[in-house]
């Protein structure tokens, strides 16, 4: 258990920190799944809409540092030459 009173509140605000951070992740797979589904369905038009709506959250996400920056491109990138690929 934490003793002094700075480490007490460095406890609780790494609690707070944790659950919106798991939050923002959370919502970056929802989008991201939203993404792979419309990729496995083959349909190009739904999928570029799901990416559009997930970038700006995945980039969020980034700035936030929820996850890294170079993380976060990586994976918009493989997204968009996934969708690029599909025929249609």
């Amino acid at each position: 258990m934490a003793n002094t009173s700075s480490a007490k509140k460095a406890t609780r605000v790494a609690a707070r920190r944790n659950a919106i951070n798991q939050t923002r992740r959370a919502r970056i797979k929802t989008f991201v799944r939203h993404v792979e589904e419309a990729i496995t369905k083959g349909d190009k038009n739904a999928a570029e809409a799901a990416l559009k709506a997930a970038q700006p959250e995945i980039v969020r996400a980034a700035n936030k540092r929820v996850m890294h920056k170079n993380a976060a491109s990586r994976k918009i990138s493989r997204l968009a030459h996934r969708i690029k690929s599909l025929k249609g």
